[in-house]
């Protein structure tokens, strides 16, 4: 097995992932790992735009307070100033570099307006295709110093004296490389595919998560996972978003009677919050009925949503009816991988940037687009901060131990036969999907514990499964951190809602909850993996 070193490791394609490489690239040696191609990634699919308080009518402390109340106010409240007080200055500097966003006819900003915004701040590009444009625009301008490595799969952290040292990679060939750095970096994205109905692209599966979870990093709010009101539903899949955006230009929501039931759910009525959009109409699909996006009152809906109308097109959804079949689906992770807004971990060496990261800055419930800002923000914090600190030596002290002998006691216990990644989505949504109870939660927790052995053997079998195995393992036990984290909040905040415990209680407000193996582990050397801890903490102690 072949070792090639370098400063920094970024492990995703997205836009946190290429920011961040660039931002380094000019002082230190960068390279990118994505499993997939470099286009396979969520930032590629995000519609809306970049929610900012660019216009001179709008402030950052508006957007501040839009943020928070979207959030539950469960927010880490430094991480939301610094994200909405420094968006305005970072945006402007890409627009100075050459990003362009669209604009009217007098030639100024042409903003959209989203749910739980008080203004329209939404900047966008191609109509509905900003995260393309953003993507497209960056990866034209990425610094050749960053070497980018496709269809490499990072399936191990390697850590020595507590320190995270590199990566183990396995590309489609079967061939397994490590690479060692004095940084690594995960920018992977969130989860959504744990999800049948999901925005996301197929290849996030959290499964980086999981590898920090394993090499000792903290996880925090897993239970937040939210669901996006407005997927395009065709034969009973969801096959793709209709942006928040088309509600904010004028279209509404109705049941197959023509009902406008979002009158009647909250003040704000069809740009209400994402989680109250998405439990009325999980609402309206236990009552029976279908769903619509009725889009008569959007002007020139073609030319404002070029890929939503290719969307419906493609799939036989005759927009001249003004009609859209809608169904939520899993769009975006509050929960991730515990940092503070310089994007450090709990373990040295390691760090997380955009929706892998956990920095509280979007609380219960993110508020719409401001993913893009996240990660524009986030990653220029982050090569700040590493920029700031003393390059260690790129002779790195490393020893590999001889591997110790295979634990076949534990192997044994592999008796039930790993389930399918759809057996897996299927189970995730019926029982920890946008409305959960303690019956249906324990019915998951019990079904994810039959696998439970393989997530105690992982660093073994990752020696030996391919590609595939592996991931899936890594999704169970990530589903299995979800479930505990749904069923110790006892109440409803946000994304996660209990309809055994529907009110949101003031002795949750702030409290997260920590996941963190107790022991960690060195490379070479397994030590006995104890069951999952998990701690109530309130939010301000940390760090």
């Amino acid at each position: 097995m072949s070792s090639i070193q370098r400063d920094v490791i970024v492990v995703g394609s997205g836009l946190s992932a290429l920011l961040t490489a660039n931002y380094l690239s000019e002082h230190m040696n960068v390279i990118i790992f994505t499993k997939s191609s470099k286009n396979d990634n969520n930032s590629f699919l995000a519609q809306g735009g970049v929610a900012c308080a660019i216009e001179h009518t709008d402030s950052w402390q508006l957007h501040y307070e839009d943020t928070l109340s979207a959030g539950c106010y469960h927010n880490e409240e430094d991480a939301v100033e610094l994200l909405t007080k420094c968006g305005p200055g970072e945006l402007r500097a890409l627009i100075q570099n050459g990003m362009q966003f669209d604009r009217d006819g007098l030639g100024e900003y042409s903003l959209g307006m989203e749910g739980a915004h008080s203004k329209r701040r939404i900047l966008h590009a191609g109509g509905d295709q900003t995260g393309k444009e953003l993507m497209e625009w960056l990866q034209s301008r990425l610094s050749k110093k960053v070497l980018m490595v496709e269809h490499e799969t990072v399936i191990k952290l390697h850590v020595q004296n507590d320190h995270c040292c590199g990566v183990q990679t396995l590309n489609s060939n079967g061939e397994r490389t490590n690479y060692f750095a004095s940084k690594v970096i995960l920018a992977t994205g969130g989860a959504g595919s744990l999800y049948p109905y999901t925005s996301n692209n197929e290849s996030i599966t959290g499964m980086a998560l999981s590898l920090a979870y394993q090499a000792g990093a903290t996880l925090t709010d897993l239970e937040f996972m939210q669901f996006h009101p407005t997927m395009l539903s065709v034969n009973g899949k969801a096959v793709g978003l209709v942006s928040e955006a088309v509600r904010g230009e004028g279209a509404f929501l109705q049941n197959g009677k023509a009902q406008r039931f979002m009158e009647y759910v909250h003040p704000m009525k069809d740009l209400a919050p994402r989680d109250v959009v998405s439990r009325a109409i999980f609402q309206e699909f236990h009552n029976g009925e279908k769903v619509y996006l009725n889009i008569s009152k959007v002007e020139q809906f073609e030319k404002r949503f070029p890929a939503i109308t290719k969307l419906c097109t493609k799939h036989g959804v005759d927009l001249k009816a003004n009609l859209i079949p809608v169904v939520p689906g899993a769009h975006f992770y509050m929960g991730g991988i515990y940092t503070n807004v310089h994007g450090e971990t709990s373990l040295k060496g390691l760090y997380a940037v955009g929706e892998a990261a956990c920095n509280g800055v979007h609380g219960a419930n993110r508020l719409a687009s401001n993913s893009l800002l996240e990660t524009i923000v986030f990653s220029k914090a982050l090569a700040d901060h590493l920029l700031k600190e003393k390059i260690i030596s790129h002779h790195l002290l490393w020893h590999k131990q001889p591997p110790e002998k295979l634990d076949m006691d534990l192997l044994q216990q592999r008796a039930v036969p790993l389930p399918s990644k759809e057996e897996i989505q299927h189970m995730m949504m019926k029982h920890a999907g946008i409305v959960r109870h303690e019956e249906g939660l324990l019915e998951l927790k019990n079904w994810l514990e039959l696998y439970q052995p393989y997530c105690k053997a992982i660093d073994h079998l990752t020696d030996i499964l391919g590609i595939e195995e592996i991931e899936t393992i890594h999704m169970l036990q990530l589903c299995y951190l979800i479930t505990e984290a749904a069923l110790q909040r006892k109440e409803s905040r946000g994304a996660h809602f209990r309809s055994d415990f529907p009110i949101a209680k003031e002795s949750w407000r702030q409290v997260r909850i920590l996941h963190v193996q107790k022991d960690g582990r060195a490379l070479g050397k397994e030590k006995e993996l104890d069951e999952y801890n998990h701690t109530a903490r309130d939010a301000a102690s940390f760090l």
